[in-house]
């Protein structure tokens, strides 16, 4: 069962974000504090691997950073208990997986607690394996019109469980990867904080699997007008 807010949250949103790679992802929550465009504070970063950029960069940031290396434990669920556990002490209301790439295992008390984004319109070029450049290539390669980004929340599969918000880019005849990969990543900047911002005011619901945002087209939630 999902634990999503019932009412507005009256402090900023404790956040960890947990990181694999360079942490861009993780800089842009860090630029929409200071703006004050996000009512939030990070008070943890995880990172999977001690030699990716995001650490020190979140060390630069002056965040409260630990390395949970994915290679030391046995399983997924020894990993996810590690990190969950960090989360608890931390008395973190939000986890955000930015460029994330390890399969965690989400205890009870965290499940529509965790947020993610995929460089791709899920479920369209998602899944184990496609995650960074490689989804920009798959993408590249089929030669569809439109890509994008959603912000879902996370579940024990890769790239699965409820969708909050997607933005869709055009995909032109002359772009390569990288072009896709900058025009996709302008809409994370903003799709990310936005559903961050969307949990936060309690905004969000889940009926049958399905994300409805208060507020948001008709007046009445799916169950209501089923």
């Amino acid at each position: 069962m999902y634990h999503l807010p019932e009412t507005p949250f009256s402090h900023p949103l404790r956040l960890a974000v947990l990181i694999s790679g360079g942490g861009t992802t993780l800089d842009n929550f860090v630029a929409r504090i200071a703006a004050r465009t996000l009512p939030a504070e990070i008070v943890l970063v995880i990172a999977s691997r001690s030699d990716c950029g995001g650490v020190d960069k979140a060390r630069r940031h002056g965040l409260d950073t630990r390395v949970v290396s994915r290679q030391a434990h046995t399983s997924t669920a020894t990993f996810s208990d590690e990190i969950f556990a960090l989360c608890r002490e931390a008395r973190v209301d939000l986890v955000l997986l930015g460029g994330f790439l390890c399969l965690l295992q989400i205890p009870d008390d965290y499940l529509g607690r965790v947020m993610n984004i995929h460089p791709a319109l899920i479920p369209a070029f998602c899944g184990a394996g496609y995650f960074g450049e490689k989804v920009h290539r798959a993408v590249h390669a089929r030669g569809v019109k439109v890509t994008g980004c959603t912000v879902h929340f996370a579940d024990n599969q890769y790239d699965h469980g409820p969708v909050i918000v997607q933005r869709t880019v055009p995909v032109y005849g002359a772009d390569s990867p990288a072009d896709i990969a900058h025009r996709v990543f302008e809409e994370e900047c903003q799709a990310y904080p936005e559903a961050v911002n969307l949990y936060a005011s309690a905004r969000l619901k889940i009926i049958d699997g399905r994300v409805w945002i208060e507020g948001e087209g008709s007046t009445h939630s799916p169950a209501e007008t089923a």
